[in-house]
């Protein structure tokens, strides 16, 4: 969890602009404009004009008329890329190259070379670079991730992550492989920090179209199942599906051999009804209601690298090899097979 007390932080806040104003966009600039420490929204961008005008209405900023011409405005210091996938490696390297310090939305790039040039351009802008693995900053996760590193859990020896999303509203504009880039993405960043200095050596994946079988002949995937092998004996699994009838559910585990966390249950809060049909908790039905406290602290936490003039707790490194876990395991299921994932980088 972040924990921005610097007083600078709220007497000289961040100026930020959103580059997307769509769905997770939204999410992030109302964050920013009203919870995130340290934050101050100065504009949005959108190639649809119109959605970034009534966004910045909405939240009493500006609205950029083209995305070069938010990269471009003096007055924003930090840009945050919530743009369609498959535009965030450009947008990255525009930014850094404008000299913005960027947060970038998962996947960072649609491959592993896209990432290297975001995360060069980067490093030569000299700009703090964060990617959106919100899970990290859960408090039940970051908890688990603690007593992996203070060693109460002794040595990993299985680990577990799970994304179940409630729902998909239209199967046939889902493109191929979303189920890994931008679903699976998350629970690859979960199991390789909850195993910290292990390296992933082998990939094993099965996926299918059990939601939505009529469109698996358009590449559509929504149900899979992933394994992977570790340098240091452990075996993770990281599963997903989109058809969780009772809410978005995301959960983690760490057994090690000296105990056991466990991260996560899709319920709102704690509280149990019980009555005479049985037990009932209230279940979340998208990500950004299930997981809000973890989507402002992320943002906090880039808010202060930026003010620090630091290197962010999540960089280009974490998304490289989550999405070389993704490739990998999109690989095995190509081939049937498991897929040593140093294979992916040639």
């Amino acid at each position: 969890m972040t924990d921005v007390t610097s007083s600078s932080a709220w007497l000289d806040p961040v100026r930020v602009g959103i580059v997307g104003a769509g769905r997770i966009g939204t999410s992030h600039a109302t964050l920013l404009a009203h919870r995130v420490p340290g934050a101050r929204l100065v504009g949005v961008a959108d190639p649809r004009v119109d959605a970034a005008q009534a966004l910045a209405g909405s939240l009493g900023c500006r609205a950029h008329d083209s995305i070069d011409a938010l990269l471009t405005d003096p007055e924003i210091e930090a840009v945050v890329i919530t743009a369609s996938s498959t535009a965030h490696a450009m947008l990255v390297t525009a930014a850094a190259r404008a000299g913005k310090a960027v947060f970038c939305e998962k996947p960072m790039g649609m491959s592993l070379e896209e990432i290297d040039q975001g995360v060069a351009a980067a490093e030569q802008a000299g700009i703090p670079l964060q990617v959106g693995f919100n899970r990290r900053f859960a408090l039940d996760f970051a908890t688990g991730h603690g007593l992996v590193v203070d060693g109460s859990l002794g040595r990993p020896q299985l680990l577990r992550s799970l994304t179940r999303d409630p729902g998909l509203a239209d199967p046939g504009s889902v493109p191929p492989w979303t189920i890994f880039t931008q679903t699976l993405i998350h629970d690859f960043d979960t199991v390789l920090w909850l195993n910290p200095g292990a390296e992933p050596v082998s990939v094993y994946a099965t996926a299918d179209a059990l939601v939505a079988p009529d469109y698996k002949q358009q590449g559509l995937l929504d149900t899979a199942v992933v394994v992977i092998t570790f340098d240091n004996g452990a075996i993770a699994v990281a599963e997903a599906s989109f058809s969780a009838a009772y809410g978005y559910d995301v959960r983690g585990e760490v057994f090690g051999s000296g105990g056991m966390a466990t991260m996560g249950d899709g319920a709102r809060s704690s509280a149990v009804l019980s009555n005479a049909s049985g037990r009932h908790a209230d279940t979340a039905r998208g990500d950004v209601e299930l997981l809000r406290d973890s989507y402002v602290d992320q943002l906090a936490e880039f808010a202060d690298a930026v003010r620090g003039r630091r290197t962010p707790s999540v960089t280009g490194a974490d998304a490289r090899r989550a999405f070389r876990v993704a490739l990998a395991a999109i690989r095995s299921v190509e081939t049937s097979g498991p897929v040593r994932v140093q294979e992916v980088d040639r």
